[in-house]
């Protein structure tokens, strides 16, 4: 093996050639030979073995290979030295395999390493992003799960850090080309990641890329299978689906597909959903998405069926008034408890579904089912009207940081959410019921109509119209009101508020194993 003079002097004699280094081929066989020395023998060959690989298209896969063995070396001075140099061997058809060499390097744990890494990616990307993208790809469908994990991680943080002359179109159309394979089988986690990463694509923020979207999420989430309520996967994969697709959904992108399947299969059996998702009140979260939906469902198929179905399951929740004796006091019965998160999701996708049939309860009820509605209605507005009083009065006077307490917060969105109910209650009062009015969901940010507006997160960075909000952190902190039970009770400090503990996937159970991927490396 040669030695730091050696290396020096074969050095001198190819930099000295110049465009003429290739007659010198000994001389270079002598470099590549520097990577069996010792540590100084190895960080000169980390160091040389590139600068001259160009003039020896021969002995390309043992520059390659000498080089792959320093990225390996016990030396981490050295690694970092081989891994630094790795993109001057990007060249031709060289550069998918250095692309498929650096992916495998995202496994290192070493911190300066793993950047280094990142770094000659990106470098290797604006050469040729194809190129690119297919070692990345080839590494997330056949390599390892660590290195499978951070390459899903690399795209999803540094492809939209890349200039448009980059990202061209052709380089889109490869990613959503390869985007599909990959998504045949992933884990939840990984589907959040992929939608992220295809939602940024320039080329799927048009109406038509949108609805390609919803329909990648919609084969996703399987709306063709049995729905199985105690099937905790099932469920899982569903609401997952649907929370990527709700920020897709405007007027132009309709959500009837998941509508359709919410009202046909979710809620007759919404009793029975499970789910391992701690602290996560499942009903309420499956209602919350179909109000979000339910404002830009299209035309429905069997709408008079389905409106009937979300109708029957909105009566659940609107109790009829305790039975009084003849001295006005309660009968013995208990009274009902209102669950007015519950009813402000049905109400509000009742009213919104109601618009494409507004004789639904005129025509198609029959007098005495219209009759017992309004009697439930009444009783609510009554039991509502007073929960607003009372909330308006421990608000009054009350700004700025005495808001901002999580006593008084809770009292904000209580309002948010009485109100809704009281608006919608009115309309449907209308003889014949009215289904004008306008309400923004208590969970949802008042905006402004401002077309210019940037969507915000950059988790719905996409697609969300301007109307919807944010699917990412901030459903996290949802507020669920249940008032107290008991007849227009006064005692505010009872009501019970639970924080969403949230529920953002990536449990993989059922998602696809990937057991039968190769294992180990590929250089």
């Amino acid at each position: 093996m040669p030695t730091v003079e050696e290396l020096y002097r074969n050095y001198g004699i190819l930099a000295d050639a110049t465009e003429t280094a290739s007659q010198h081929k000994d001389a270079y066989q002598v470099i590549l030979d520097g990577v069996k020395g010792g540590a100084k023998e190895k960080r000169l060959a980390a160091q040389f073995i590139p600068k001259f690989f160009k003039h020896f298209p021969d002995l390309a896969d043992s520059a390659i290979n000498a080089q792959l063995d320093l990225c390996e070396d016990e030396d981490v001075s050295i690694r970092r030295q081989a891994i630094k140099e790795l993109p001057q061997f990007a060249t031709g058809d060289n550069l998918p395999r250095v692309a498929d060499i650096l992916t495998q390097l995202l496994q290192s744990d070493d911190s300066a390493e793993f950047n280094l890494v990142n770094n000659a990616l990106l470098s290797i990307f604006k050469m040729d992003a194809k190129g690119t993208l297919g070692g990345l790809f080839s590494q997330i469908l056949q390599g390892e799960d660590i290195v499978r994990e951070r390459a899903i991680k690399f795209l999803s943080t540094k492809l939209k850090t890349l200039p448009e002359e980059v990202m061209t179109k052709e380089v889109e159309e490869f990613i959503l080309t390869e985007s599909k394979k990959v998504l045949e089988d992933v884990t939840g986690e990984e589907f959040v990641l992929f939608m992220k990463i295809l939602s940024g694509l320039k080329s799927l923020q048009t109406v038509s890329g949108r609805q390609q979207l919803v329909e990648l999420v919609a084969e996703q989430a399987d709306l063709e299978q049995t729905f199985n309520p105690s099937d905790t996967d099932c469920v899982d994969r569903l609401l997952q689906c649907t929370r990527q697709a709700v920020p897709l959904f405007s007027k132009n992108v309709h959500s009837t597909k998941f509508v359709t399947y919410f009202c046909e299969h979710v809620l007759p059996n919404l009793s029975s959903l499970t789910t391992l998702v701690e602290g996560l009140d499942i009903q309420l979260e499956v209602l919350k998405l179909l109000a979000e939906m339910s404002s830009f469902c299209g035309d429905m198929e069997k709408l008079e069926s389905n409106l009937k179905k979300l109708f029957d399951k909105l009566l659940e929740y609107m109790p009829l008034p305790p039975e009084e004796a003849e001295n006005g006091e309660n009968a013995g019965n208990e009274e009902p408890k209102l669950q007015f998160s519950y009813v402000e999701c049905l109400l509000y996708s009742f009213h919104q579904l109601g618009r494409k049939l507004p004789d639904f309860l005129t025509a198609k009820l029959n007098a005495e089912k219209l009759k017992d509605f309004k009697i439930r209605l009444q009783y609510f507005a009554r039991g509502l009207q007073v929960y607003i009083r009372q909330l308006r009065l421990a608000l009054q006077g009350k700004t700025g940081e005495a808001l901002k307490t999580e006593e008084n917060k809770i009292k904000v969105v209580a309002l948010k959410i009485t109100n809704n109910i009281n608006v919608l209650i009115k309309d449907l009062f209308h003889i014949p019921p009215s289904y004008k009015s306008t309400v923004t969901l208590s969970w949802k940010p008042v905006q402004k109509a401002d077309a210019s507006q940037k969507r915000a997160s950059e988790d719905t960075t996409s697609s969300s119209p301007p109307k919807k909000a944010s699917a990412g952190p901030k459903r996290d902190a949802r507020q669920i009101y249940n008032p107290p039970s008991g007849k227009y009770s006064s005692n505010l400090g009872s009501f019970s508020y639970e924080q969403r503990g949230g529920f953002r996937g990536g449990r993989g159970r059922g998602w696809g194993g990937r057991g039968n991927r190769s294992r180990g490396r590929i250089y």
